[in-house]
């Protein structure tokens, strides 16, 4: 072994407690940035992928009450792609066993097919038949807060009528990711749910046959979004129409992106301040260890070792302990974004939340700390 790493060894030996500390500092700034970094990469990709596969609008509106003619014109607004309207109205709903306030979101879908955009995703059950009376799905989270399965009956009080709705099966929709009730801080879902019902029954119900009060639409690649909701605004305000809005502001999409910008808020912040502290530790204990050497490496020089390789035996030094820490901030940051990811899971209405961070977060952590310390 050369000299200078049998030194280095016995450095480390010695300044074991000051080294582990250290390391301990760049860890929890490691570890803050893989769990940032990884879950965000798993909303992320899991959230592009959802929203693709089951054609999540790009633009949205609502109006009082919409002639169905008026589809026609608004799908010739330049850059709209797919125009679906539908009817989507606010319910009282009672639960067997429950005796507190439920509110729901009734959804249309297509007397027959599936809908264009937003499309439920079938967890459990049935699909609705094809009458479609006194039936419905309902959203996942609100099933497995009651306990209801497809079979089981609840009562929706629509339009000031109360009638005993089916269960025919369970879903989960992109628009209903996050899903929050009116006024609401936080989702609660013994207290809000989501029903989609065939369209002609709601609109028997809300006396909207040949109308609609809702449209959801997708653009085509570089299409003005500001432009289409302009004049989509134009074609619905005779009509009561309350302004068209993007998918950045679509409630629980809005959520979901705001939960990715504080992540990568954290994965900026926590860690350089972790980083900072560990690059003002090592500085601390470097240049007293320096000094305290200057005659050892004043005899290093004379002896022939180039200014240099002591340099480097130093840098050695800090490279080692940084990369201690680095390979425990790993094992912890993957565990803690395990967790993290988990608890997205049950926060957040996905079919499925996968769990598989990149090589992006370890590099990325990993060349920071280094180059800090």
């Amino acid at each position: 072994m050369h000299p200078l790493d049998r030194k280095l060894l016995r450095d480390l030996w010695r300044l074991k407690g000051q080294a582990f500390a250290i390391a301990l500092v760049v860890a929890s700034g490691v570890a803050v940035l893989v769990m940032s970094l990884a879950a965000i990469e798993a909303l992320d990709e899991t959230t592009t992928a959802y929203y693709e596969q089951q054609h999540f609008a790009h633009v949205f509106a609502n109006a009082k009450r919409a002639p169905r003619s008026l589809t026609a014109r608004i799908a010739e607004i330049d850059g709209v792609q797919i125009v679906e309207p539908r009817i989507v109205r606010w319910a009282n709903v009672d639960v067997p066993n429950f005796h507190e306030p439920i509110i729901a979101t009734l959804v249309s879908v297509p007397d027959t097919g599936t809908p264009q955009l937003n499309q439920p995703t079938l967890r459990r059950g049935r699909p609705l038949s094809a009458d479609g009376m006194d039936e419905a799905w309902i959203s996942e989270a609100f099933a497995d807060a009651h306990q209801l399965r497809p079979g089981d009956s609840l009562r929706v009080l629509m339009n000031g009528r109360s009638r005993e709705i089916e269960i025919a099966g369970v879903a989960l929709s992109p628009e209903f990711v996050y899903s929050i009730g009116p006024g609401a801080l936080m989702p609660d879902a013994k207290r809000y749910g989501v029903l989609w019902m065939k369209e002609r029954e709601l609109a028997a119900a809300y006396d909207l046959e040949g109308a609609f009060d809702n449209v959801a639409m997708t653009l085509l690649p570089g299409a003005s979004e500001r432009l289409v909701i302009a004049a989509l605004d134009q074609l619905l305000e005779p009509y009561g129409g309350t302004g068209a809005y993007a998918r950045r502001d679509q409630i629980s999409n809005w959520f979901v992106t705001n939960e990715i910008a504080q992540l990568a808020t954290m994965a900026r912040i926590l860690p350089s301040i972790f980083l900072a502290v560990a690059a003002f530790l090592t500085n601390v204990m470097l240049a007293r260890l320096v000094a305290l050497e200057r005659a050892e490496i004043g005899l290093l020089k004379a002896f022939g070792y180039t200014g240099g390789a002591v340099a480097w035996h130093y840098a050695k030094l800090v490279i080692l302990m940084t990369t201690f820490g680095v390979l425990l901030g790993w094992g912890l940051g993957y565990a803690l974004g395990w967790w993290m990811t988990g608890t997205y899971a049950d926060l957040f209405n996905f079919p499925t939340l996968r769990y598989a961070p990149g090589p992006r977060a370890f590099v990325w952590s990993g060349a920071i700390s280094i180059a800090a310390a």
